[in-house]
C-alpha cells in the first residue's frame, strides 16, 4: 500500500500555522483608537505595579538571608549563592527608568528594603527552613502574577519563579544537612 502526501508532521505543522494565522488575525490595529491608548496606559501602569511589588519582596527576602546568615554564621556559605540570585532577580524585575528619570543615588524613604518580620528561629536548620517556605511562596506569587502580566514580563517571572522553586529545593536540602 502506497502512503499519501500527508504525513503526521505535516498535518501539525499545517494546524500549527492555522493556529499562528487566527491568533495574528485577532490581534489586529485596534491600538491606535484612544482605547488601545488607554489600555496600553493601564498595563504599563499594572506591570510597573507588579514589578515594584516583586522589587519589595525581593528586598524583604534579601533581608531574610541576610538574618539568617547572621544568626548562623555556618549556613553563610551555603545561602551566599542563592542570595546573590535572588538580588540578581530583584534588578531584572526593577521597572525599567523613564528617559527623563534621573539616576537613582541612595534610597529615598519609599525605596528602603522592608525590615523583615519576626526573629530568625535560634535552631539554624528551621531558620533555613523558613527560608526555603519564603522561596515557595515566592515561587507560587509569581506563578499568580504571571496570569495578569504582559508577555514579556511573564516570561521574566516564569524564570524567577522556577529559579525561586530550585532555590526552595536547595534551602530545605541544605536545612536537612545543617546540624542543629
Amino acid at each position: 500500500m502506497r502512503r499519501t502526501g500527508t504525513t503526521r508532521r505535516g498535518a501539525l505543522t499545517a494546524t500549527g500555522a492555522l493556529a499562528l494565522g487566527a491568533v495574528l488575525t485577532g490581534c489586529g490595529g485596534d491600538d491606535e483608537d484612544a482605547g488601545g491608548k488607554k489600555h496600553a496606559r493601564a498595563t504599563a501602569k499594572a506591570e510597573k505595579a507588579l514589578r515594584e511589588k516583586a522589587v519589595r519582596d525581593g528586598a524583604l527576602l534579601l533581608a531574610r538571608y541576610d538574618l539568617v546568615a547572621e544568626a548562623h554564621p555556618a549556613t553563610a556559605a551555603g545561602l551566599e549563592p542563592l542570595r546573590a540570585a535572588v538580588a540578581e532577580h530583584g534588578k531584572a524585575l526593577a521597572p525599567p527608568r523613564a528617559k527623563d528619570e534621573p539616576e537613582k543615588g541612595a534610597p529615598k524613604g519609599d525605596d528602603a528594603p522592608p525590615a523583615p518580620a519576626g526573629p530568625v528561629s535560634a535552631d539554624p536548620k528551621a531558620a533555613v527552613g523558613e527560608l526555603a517556605a519564603a522561596e515557595r511562596r515566592r515561587a507560587d506569587g509569581y506563578g499568580e502574577a504571571l496570569l495578569t502580566a504582559g508577555p514579556e514580563l511573564a516570561r521574566l517571572l516564569a524564570s524567577v519563579a522556577a529559579a525561586a522553586a530550585a532555590h526552595a529545593y536547595l534551602l530545605t536540602e541544605l536545612a536537612e544537612e545543617t546540624a542543629v
